[in-house]
Formats: structure tokens, C-alpha cells, sequence
């Protein structure tokens, strides 16, 4: 059994793929500070989990703790070796992940997104583990490229979150060019990921304030909020409303563990960014039309103005992904919003 450090695996997109990973039999230790998570996702995860072959203790471990603690890693990647199964890759999720929060707070973001890495990545090389798949994101492109996007796309994040996440994939490529280190890379670039597992145990759980568009859309839907705000309509699309790449995180957690696949069968040294999104724009009007269709209900929506640094139209050129890891997304729009709503019904509050 393979031995995979995955940080922030608490969290949305980290917990989807923890699953996932868990059903094709790795062993994961999970580091995680809570902070846009819980750890009441062991319990979700464990009847999840329920009739394969290892029993779920032998196969996870979570921890509580922050990536930015020298110590704390130093001693999991120990213990790793003492147990005699020493940690093979790292999928790295952690770290913050609000646009908006990341503007009035840069320097925070800075430390965490882009020290907490530093510091992962030194005690990574000190104990002879060079293979990671990075949770990048699209935000980084430059917001002027036409769509589809593909990975040749300019950089020029217009935001901090985008800026940070730039930085580490900056930082990576660094790595992978001192030849005597032998690192094997994979960025994934996220578009917009949304839903939940099917069964509706876990899911997206945002603390604060909501800044995702799904989730609001959710909170509508249950009648915590009283209206959906839709930013413009006015936009140079087919209805005025802006276009985005939604894909199932049931999808997304796949591409990881397809990537880490690749990765850990590669012997040479690598470094690739992929694009993970479906390849196909969807508008908020379109989605609110299928929400509604598929969960039988009416979601009350207004427009307002435009946000600063929003764009009309942002999807995927996926063909990179789809060729280089045999990865393709099987889930389509009303999977999204059925499984989303699911989740919603099944816990109103969240994890709590």
C-alpha cells in the first residue's frame, strides 16, 4: 500500500479526492487546521468507505495541524518512516481560497498559500519525496485570453489568491529545473468546482460569508436566502449573464488521483500543468434553468452590477488532461445540481 500526504484533505476539494484515493487503495495521512473544514468528515468518509477490503483506520489518518509548522511535518514524515511506510507523494490542497478576502488581506495569503508551500516543500526534499500534484487554479491566466483556455494561456493573475497560486507553481518549475533533485510535478488548474458526492454525505461546506456561486445558488434554493444575485447582465454572452467551466468534484478528485497514477509510474523527472475543467461554458442563467429543472423548484434571482475583475466568458481547452492521463469528466450539468441539492437538503448546516 502506497504512502500519500494529502494537506488540506478536510477540505471540499481535498475530501472528494481522499475518497477516491481510499477506493483504490492508498494509505493517506491527512493534514489539515480546520480552518474551512472539520474533522467531523472522518466519520462521512468511514461510512463511505464501508465494505472494502482494508479497514478504513488502516488506510487514513487526519491530523490536525498547519503546514507553515516545521516541527509537525518533520514528525509526520518520521513516523511515516518508522511505521516503514514513508510518504511517496504529497497532493497539496491546503492553503486559502477567497478572491475577495485575499485583496484586503494579501500579506496573510502570502504566508500561508505561498510560505506554508516553502516550507512543505523543504521538509518534502529533506525526506527524499520529490513527487506532488499542486492544487493550482485558473485564476491564475491572464483575464484577457479568449476562451476555450488552454495551458499555453499568459499568466498574469489580476488577484492575490491568483498571484499566490502562480508563485508556487513559479517556485515548482524552479524545483524541477535543478537536475539533481528529480522532481515529478503535476499543476492542476481548477475551473469552477461544484456538487457534491452522490450520496450527499459530503460536500461544499463555506464558513463565513459565501462567495462561490454554487452555494449561494444552494442556500436559495433551501430558503436561507431570499435571493440569488447574479453580477451583470449585460455581459457579451448569448443571454447577457457571464459563462464559466462548472465541473463535478466527483470529476475533479478523479483527475487527482489519475495524476498521481501518472506521476508515481514516471521514473524521469516531470512537470506538467493541466487544465481540469469540462471544456464547455455554461451561463449563470443556464445553470439556474437546470438547477430548477432537475430539483423541481424556483430559485429567485436579481441582477446587480458587475464585480471588479470579472470576466464574460472563462472555460476550459481540456484536451491536455484528457490525453496525458486518460482523464475525462463523466458528469454533466444535471448531476451537478442534483447531487449539489442532495447535499444541501441532507445537511442544511453543514458539518455542525
Amino acid at each position: 500500500m502506497r504512502s500519500i500526504l494529502v494537506t488540506g484533505g478536510a477540505g471540499f476539494i481535498g475530501s472528494h479526492t481522499c475518497l477516491e484515493l481510499l477506493k483504490n487503495g492508498y494509505y493517506l495521512i491527512v493534514i489539515d487546521s480546520y480552518i474551512n473544514s472539520s474533522p467531523k468528515i472522518v466519520q462521512r468518509l468511514n461510512s463511505l468507505f464501508s465494505g472494502s477490503r482494508q479497514s478504513f483506520k488502516e488506510q487514513f489518518k487526519l491530523i490536525k495541524g498547519d503546514i507553515r509548522d516545521k516541527i509537525l511535518l518533520e514528525s509526520i514524515f518520521k513516523d511515516a518512516i518508522n511505521n516503514k511506510m514513508p510518504i511517496e507523494a504529497v497532493i497539496h490542497f491546503a492553503g486559502l481560497k477567497s478572491v475577495e478576502e485575499s485583496v484586503f488581506n494579501p500579506s496573510l495569503y502570502w504566508e500561508v498559500n505561498v510560505g506554508g508551500s516553502i516550507t512543505l516543500l523543504r521538509i518534502m526534499e529533506q525526506y527524499n519525496c520529490r513527487n506532488i500534484v499542486f492544487s493550482s487554479s485558473a485564476t491564475i491566466y491572464n483575464c484577457n485570453c479568449k476562451s476555450p483556455l488552454s495551458e499555453e494561456c499568459e499568466i498574469k493573475p489580476i488577484n492575490t489568491y491568483g498571484q499566490t497560486k502562480a508563485a508556487v507553481e513559479n517556485l515548482l518549475f524552479s524545483l524541477y529545473k535543478n537536475k539533481r533533485m528529480d522532481w515529478r510535478i503535476i499543476n492542476l488548474r481548477y475551473f469552477n468546482p461544484v456538487g457534491a458526492h452522490s450520496s450527499g454525505m459530503i460536500g461544499e461546506d463555506p464558513r463565513g460569508e459565501i462567495n462561490n456561486l454554487f452555494p449561494y445558488l444552494n442556500r436559495v434554493a433551501s430558503g436561507a436566502i431570499k435571493e440569488l444575485r447574479i453580477f451583470g447582465n449585460n455581459w457579451p454572452t448569448l443571454d447577457g449573464t457571464g459563462v464559466r467551466d462548472y465541473i463535478h468534484i466527483m470529476d475533479l478528485a478523479n483527475a487527482h488521483y489519475l495524476a498521481l497514477k501518472y506521476l508515481l509510474k514516471k521514473k524521469n523527472s516531470g512537470f506538467l500543468s493541466l487544465n481540469i475543467g469540462t471544456g464547455k461554458g455554461t451561463s449563470v442563467l443556464e445553470l439556474i434553468k437546470t438547477y430548477e429543472e432537475v430539483n423541481s423548484c424556483k430559485i429567485p434571482f436579481i441582477f446587480v452590477d458587475r464585480r471588479p475583475g470579472d470576466v464574460a466568458i472563462s472555460f476550459a481547452k481540456n484536451n491536455l488532461a484528457t490525453s496525458t492521463l486518460g482523464w475525462k469528466p463523466k458528469r454533466d450539468l444535471s448531476d451537478i445540481c442534483r447531487d449539489g441539492w442532495k447535499w444541501e437538503k441532507l445537511n442544511p448546516n453543514g458539518y455542525t
